[in-house]
């Protein structure tokens, strides 16, 4: 029967810490463009209803985008302060239950 063998990745520096706090900000941006992209296309009067539908359809997947990217920089920036992998995942997995019951109501 084999026993506990330990961790199996090697633990994250601080210098990948920030860097990947960095690149969860940098998504952020990135959906938020995406967002306007669509907000755009859903009021814009030359919008085919079909494209209109489209972009509905997509800003639903943008705000869980939104939901997920904050999420994952709450995790980065405890990790970056010094917390642990397993407090910072609670707090974020606490940060997505929150949320998904605001969506509930």
């Amino acid at each position: 029967m084999a026993g506990y063998k330990g961790i199996k990745f090697p633990t994250l520096t601080e210098e990948e810490i920030k860097e990947r706090y960095k690149e969860a900000k940098e998504e952020l941006k990135e959906v938020f463009e995406w967002k306007k992209e669509e907000e755009e296309r859903l009021n814009n009067k030359n919008s085919k209803s079909q494209a209109k539908s489209a972009a509905k359809r997509a800003l639903v997947k943008v705000h869980r985008r939104i939901n997920t990217v904050k999420g994952n920089i709450l995790y980065w920036e405890l990790r970056v302060k010094g917390k642990s992998h397993f407090y910072a995942g609670l707090e974020r997995s606490e940060f997505w239950d929150k949320l998904k019951k605001e969506g509930d109501k």
